[in-house]
């Protein structure tokens, strides 16, 4: 059987990882049937620099390259004035190809390229604006750490794109074959798409008083807590009142509002790793009742639990 084809675009100022994560992904289903023949290319065909500084040799010109099952854009500094001519080549090999996906920015050339348009698509976290601005006939969501429309797949920064790759592996060989490839890479065998691309952690603020950092982390770690304000007070031992003013000065959200997100980020976590039942999960993580969770899940997520794990569960064992 004849081996599917990925040709990952190179240009100046690409971002490196964005580039060599995924190829690593489909390397390391070598011993597949049908395996990957992988190629890099670049327009002139010559040497570039990652944004990195890494200088990086392409196997080939783009303009002499044939269109490929999988056409891989990178993102990087370089997707934000493109070359017209480096985008009409993607526009034409994207035609021909079966598949096509960009990490990060690189969603901007396939926009430029004509490709996004009507289509849902994201991109990294804190280009997502600049995305939807200049390219309104794109609908842009800046949940995911990717999205799949028909043929096309967009992912958001960086790492996001070794997801997508195992997630297009597993596609065409299975999961065993990508959990392998997720084992050698010391790596989650998939989060799944439509995950948020980052944690409650992450897009908080940390405090900058070390009481406020460490009952930051002890909330993350016990979600199935009292986590009232008068408690969490307590435990720092300010009054409820500057407690609660305190924290949202500090952390950007109020302390309700935080511990929202941290049961919501725990839970799902559990829905999508674990076997424990609806009401288990729920009372594991704060909510006392299954109700009170399918609530929160509706508000925030527009789903059930139970839909959200039929969704986006892995196999626990």
């Amino acid at each position: 059987m004849e081996q599917r084809s990925v040709l990952v675009v190179l240009f100046e100022d690409v971002q490196s990882l964005d580039a060599t994560g995924p190829l690593e992904v489909f390397a390391g289903a070598a011993g597949a049937s049908p395996g990957y023949r992988l190629s890099t290319a670049v327009l002139g065909g010559g040497p570039v620099r990652s944004g990195s500084g890494l200088r990086l040799l392409p196997d080939g010109d783009l303009a002499e390259a044939e269109p490929p099952h999988t056409l891989l854009v990178p993102g990087g500094r370089g997707t934000l004035r493109p070359a017209p001519a480096l985008v009409r080549r993607i526009a034409e090999l994207a035609a021909g190809a079966e598949r096509v996906a960009s990490v990060c920015t690189g969603a901007f050339l396939l926009a430029e390229a004509g490709l996004l348009a009507g289509r849902r698509a994201t991109t990294h976290w804190s280009y997502c604006d600049a995305l939807a601005r200049r390219f309104p006939d794109v609908e842009v969501d800046p949940e995911p750490i990717y999205v799949r429309d028909g043929r096309i797949a967009t992912s958001a920064g960086v790492t996001a794109g070794i997801d997508l790759a195992l997630a297009l592996v597993e596609e065409d060989h299975g999961r065993e074959v990508a959990l392998t490839i997720a084992r050698h890479l010391v790596m989650f065998l998939r989060r799944p798409g439509g995950q948020a691309q980052f944690s409650v952690q992450l897009s908080a603020q940390l405090a900058e008083r070390q009481p406020l950092r460490e009952l930051q982390q002890w909330i993350a770690e016990h979600p199935g807590a009292d986590l009232s304000v008068p408690a969490l007070a307590d435990r720092v031992a300010l009054s409820p009142r500057h407690f609660a003013r305190a924290f949202a000065a500090e952390v950007g959200v109020t302390p309700g509002r935080y511990v929202d997100g941290v049961r919501l980020e725990a839970a799902r976590r559990r829905l999508e790793e674990g076997r424990d039942g609806i009401e288990e999960v729920a009372r594991a993580c704060g909510y006392g009742s299954a109700e009170s969770m399918r609530r929160a899940f509706a508000r925030t997520l527009a789903v059930t639990p139970g839909e959200y794990r039929r969704k986006f569960a892995g196999d626990p064992a």
